[in-house]
């Protein structure tokens, strides 16, 4: 194994990989293990039951407990803060410190606070200060103290091509690079009111079978995260407004639904997310079929996996 370790390092694991470099101060104890082309920063102390992957940076300050995994390309940053215990006692040990893992390519920021057991998903970013308490989405970005859903990383605005400064501008149909299709219908305004129809069988291909209203959503909520093996599903966000996340495992998109005569038809495979709900958000879902727990993909790997994206 060839790495550099600072005369003012003190490495006692075997288990280093090549051309990483450890800095001044750093302590890492004989059971970790330490990928190649990783840069431990100064003052980083690595307990026993740790696994670093390839190319992981951890920036000065921070201490990886007993328990915490960072997968290949993690980056860390300084004096973030890990936890493995949610009940410490002084002289008190679990039988197991909790598993924290961190995955592939996610991203942490400085003087974070991740609780003992979570999962901070792939590619997932977490803001500088952020109290992360629960598990993080892929590719979301989560800020605040407790973490919530900010948006995702590397998403565009499904209509950023379409001149549009409000939904009756838009064309009255957009097929968005994830295959989701936007509809316009059209608003009837009058002195007693407003009304927004649309005929099903001319703009979707299929006759909805089931339909559901969600409502009532905290803001810090976040709805969906799944994909359908064959179900359709056409939301209409009928009233307040709510952003939704389509992932055809390539592309990212976001699409605001705002208004009762915009709806957005979600094809079989790709992921649909919901989130940052107004307080007054009522989202009506129309199914193409009757509710199967067979046809949902829940996890996001699996979901990539089935898309040949991995």
């Amino acid at each position: 194994m060839k790495y550099f370790v600072h005369d003012k390092a003190l490495v006692e694991s075997s288990k280093i990989g090549n051309n990483t470099r450890v800095w001044a101060f750093a302590h890492i104890l004989p059971g970790a293990t330490v990928g190649s082309e990783c840069n431990i920063c100064d003052n980083v102390f690595i307990e026993n039951d740790v696994v670093l992957g390839e190319r992981v940076t951890v920036k000065c300050g921070v201490q990886l407990w007993d328990g915490v995994v960072l997968e290949d390309d993690v980056f860390v940053g300084p004096n973030a803060t890990f936890t493995n215990d949610l009940f410490p006692r002084s002289k008190k040990y679990p039988e197991q410190f909790a598993k924290t893992i961190v995955r592939q390519g996610a991203s942490i920021g400085a003087n974070a606070t991740i609780l003992a057991g979570v999962c901070i998903g792939k590619n997932a970013m977490v803001g500088a200060g952020a109290v992360v308490t629960k598990n993080v989405p892929p590719n979301a970005i989560v800020v605040g103290n407790p973490a919530r859903i900010h948006g995702y990383v590397t998403s565009k605005p499904a209509a950023a091509s379409v001149p549009q400064k409000s939904p009756s501008q838009m064309p009255e149909e957009f097929k968005s690079l994830t295959g989701t299709t936007l509809h316009r219908m059209p608003i009837i305004t009058d002195m007693r009111g407003s009304l927004s129809s649309g005929e099903l069988a001319k703009m979707l291909p299929f006759i909805p079978k089931r339909y559901f209203l969600v409502f009532d959503v905290p803001n810090k909520e976040v709805r969906g995260e799944h994909s359908h093996k064959q179900l359709h599903q056409f939301l209409v966000c009928v009233k307040g407004a709510c952003s939704l996340l389509v992932d055809d495992s390539v592309h990212r998109e976001e699409i605001l639904l705002n208004s009762p005569n915009i709806g957005a038809h979600i094809p079989p495979m790709v992921w649909g997310v919901q989130y940052n709900f107004s307080p007054d958000a009522v989202l009506m879902v129309l199914a193409s079929d009757a509710y199967d727990p067979d046809d949902y993909v829940r996890n996001y790997d699996d979901f990539l996996a089935m898309r040949g994206a991995v």
